[in-house]
């Protein structure tokens, strides 16, 4: 059998833009998208701490160093800047594999920076 599981988190970032005329999805800094093992293009679901919205998008690359967390298209009209989300990434596995992975956890700080 296989089953879906978290893979990677990014806990508790910031909303850092929200640009509505734009084609969808959610920009990440790639610093923030390495350390949680993220690929552009890869599915996400977000949730809003503030509002409880949650929702799905993919991902695109946001300037390294930055902690650029923005939301694009019509997802900008489901958080304000400043809000705080929960980004995760799932992936399918065995049973057996299931049972044994750890997920990859990101806390950044306040500004999205990664913590050292």
């Amino acid at each position: 059998m296989i089953i879906e599981v978290l893979k990677s988190k990014l806990h508790r970032v910031k909303v850092t833009q929200a640009e509505l005329n734009y084609v969808g999805s959610i920009t990440i800094d790639e610093d923030l998208m390495d350390a949680a093992n993220i690929i552009a293009n890869e599915k996400v679901q977000i949730v809003n701490n503030n509002n409880g919205a949650r929702f799905e998008t993919y991902v695109i690359r946001g300037e390294r160093g930055t902690g650029t967390i923005c939301l694009n298209g019509a997802t900008a009209r489901l958080a304000q800047v400043g809000d705080i989300v929960i980004i995760m990434s799932y992936g399918y596995m065995e049973m057996d594999e299931a049972r044994n992975y750890q997920p990859i956890l990101i806390f950044p700080d306040p500004d999205n920076k990664l913590i050292k």
